[in-house]
C-alpha cells in the first residue's frame, strides 16, 4: 500500500524534501535586465527576495536537502515557435537568458561547487530536463519551489511536479510576480489543488525539528 503523506511536517521531511530556485537571474531580477528594460516591470522587490531565498539555501545545506538550482537559457534555436511568437511583439532583436550572457547570470543567490544546476528552455523546469530523473535518484518525494515568476516559472514547474507524483510546497515569501493579483491568484490556485502554501520560517522550523 502507498504512503500518503497528509501533515505538512511529514511532506517536508528532510530526508526526502528538495529545494529548487527558480530563474534567479539578471534579465528577470536586475535593473536593466529583459523584465525592467524591455517588458517596464518593477524589479525593486528583487534583492529582497534574493536574500530570503539564500537563507533558505543556507538552512537547507546544513540539514543536506539539496538545492537545485533552475536557469532559464533561451536562445532562440532552443524555442518553440509558439514561444518565440509571444516575445516577437516586443521586437525580433530583444532576447532574454541568452547563453553566456550577463542576462543569463544568477541574481543575488549563488549555487556551491558541487551543486546541481538544470537548465531549461521552457517555463516549466521539468520539461525537456532531466529533473524528474535527479529527483527520483536521491530519493525526493517534495519540491519547494522558490523564485520567479509565480504566475509563470514556478507554477509551471510546480504544476508539473505535481503531475509526476511530487508534493509541492511553496513558502510564500521566496516567491515573486511582476503584478500582486497575479501572485496572489496563483498562490491561492496553488494552495485549491496543487500544493502548500508555507513560509520560510515555518519550513525551516519544520526542518529543524525533522
Amino acid at each position: 500500500m502507498r504512503e500518503i503523506l497528509t501533515e505538512l511536517a511529514e511532506i517536508v521531511k528532510p530526508e526526502h524534501t528538495a529545494l529548487l530556485v527558480i530563474d534567479m537571474q539578471n534579465d528577470f531580477c536586475a535593473p536593466g535586465g529583459y523584465v525592467q528594460a524591455v517588458m517596464g516591470k518593477d524589479v525593486s522587490g528583487a534583492p529582497r527576495l534574493a536574500e530570503i531565498i539564500m537563507d533558505l539555501v543556507e538552512a537547507a545545506r546544513r540539514l543536506r536537502i539539496p538545492p537545485i538550482w533552475i536557469q532559464a537559457i533561451y536562445d532562440d534555436h532552443y524555442l518553440q515557435p509558439p514561444m518565440i511568437a509571444k516575445r516577437l511583439p516586443r521586437g525580433s532583436e530583444v532576447f532574454c537568458c541568452r547563453t553566456g550572457t550577463w542576462g543569463a547570470d544568477f541574481f543575488g543567490v549563488k549555487p556551491l561547487p558541487g551543486e546541481f544546476i538544470v537548465q531549461k528552455h521552457r517555463f516549466s523546469g521539468f520539461n525537456g530536463t532531466p529533473l524528474d530523473n535527479l529527483l527520483r535518484d536521491h530519493g525526493v518525494k517534495t519540491i519547494v519551489t522558490t523564485g520567479v515568476t509565480t504566475n509563470v516559472c514556478v507554477e509551471s514547474t510546480l504544476r508539473d511536479g505535481f503531475f509526476n507524483g511530487y508534493y509541492t510546497v511553496v513558502p510564500s515569501d521566496c516567491v515573486a510576480a511582476n503584478s500582486p493579483d497575479l501572485h496572489a491568484s496563483s498562490l491561492k490556485n496553488i494552495e485549491l489543488f496543487f500544493g502548500y502554501i508555507s513560509t520560510s520560517a515555518e519550513l525551516q522550523e519544520l526542518w529543524e525539528r525533522g
